[in-house]
């Protein structure tokens, strides 16, 4: 009963990911309304989940509430106040881990030793992700694009006139010289960081399409530039589906890297 019970919430969750990355590509928005279908069916599951894990073992239903409910205040706490995570991600991850407490089928590469099925989707998630910079470092190569390093591992220049039309933030700052020169500085890693905690916001391209005349100096700048560097606009709800799908059906990659490394078949 149990595992049916997941499986159902599973099937509903993989398909609503799935939908929410083809909005958050597209429009680089998930409004809150796509996630209704999926809690209709999915919270009336999780609650006969937790009803039969509690008939087994209380003890170890107690457990996985105490370990949801700290990861999901996690999740709202580094969304809401630490701005490390967009709405849309945090209340994925949130969903995930109060309805799919752990895994509804075992994986192809067996079950992990901390079998709490959302640690796997977001340690997977943060995997898959890593090979997204590659992706980036390769097509600037093919383009001949050339920028520091570090940046041509997250970004890319695109032309200044059409920034608006463009996904992503901006990674350089530009500033007008006495003589019309414009100066531009790239703007460090930690100095972004540090601006997403204090809940200064990025200059993100999709703003300027919005709120132009906002934006008019900054337009103006980038026009007079030539060419903008944006980090990838590539949204985290894809890696959180890939994370989902791949910690279903083949297990907890972290642990399957470990297993590998260590000679552990």
């Amino acid at each position: 009963m149990i595992y049916q019970t997941l499986i159902i919430s599973s099937v509903a969750i993989a398909l609503t990911l799935l939908y929410a990355s083809v909005l958050d590509l597209r429009e680089r928005r998930v409004p809150f309304k796509t996630w209704y279908p999926m809690l209709v069916i999915a919270l009336p599951m999780a609650v006969l989940t937790y009803a039969g894990l509690f008939g087994d073992s209380p003890r170890f239903a107690l457990g996985l509430l105490f370990l949801s409910a700290m990861l999901c205040a996690f999740y709202y706490v580094a969304s809401a106040y630490l701005h490390l995570f967009g709405g849309a991600d945090a209340w994925a991850m949130i969903f995930i881990t109060t309805c799919i407490p752990v895994f509804p089928v075992e994986p192809y590469a067996g079950y992990p030793i901390i079998a709490f099925f959302p640690l796997s989707v977001m340690m997977n998630a943060v995997l898959l992700n890593l090979v997204t910079p590659l992706g980036i470092f390769a097509i600037n190569c093919l383009r001949k694009n050339h920028g520091p390093l570090r940046y041509m591992f997250v970004g890319f220049p695109v032309a200044g006139n059409t920034i608006q039309d463009e996904f992503g933030f901006v990674m350089e700052e530009f500033t007008e010289e006495e003589d019309g020169a414009v100066t531009r500085r790239y703007l460090s890693f930690t100095e972004a960081i540090r601006r997403m905690i204090r809940g200064e916001r990025r200059l993100y391209t999709r703003d300027f399409k919005r709120n132009p005349e906002e934006y008019k100096e900054e337009l103006r700048l980038y026009r007079k530039a030539g060419t903008v560097w944006i980090s990838y606009g590539v949204p985290f709800i894809l890696p959180i589906c890939a994370g989902f799908l791949s910690a279903i059906f083949i297990g907890d990659i972290m642990t399957i890297i470990i297993q590998a490394l260590s000679g552990v078949v």
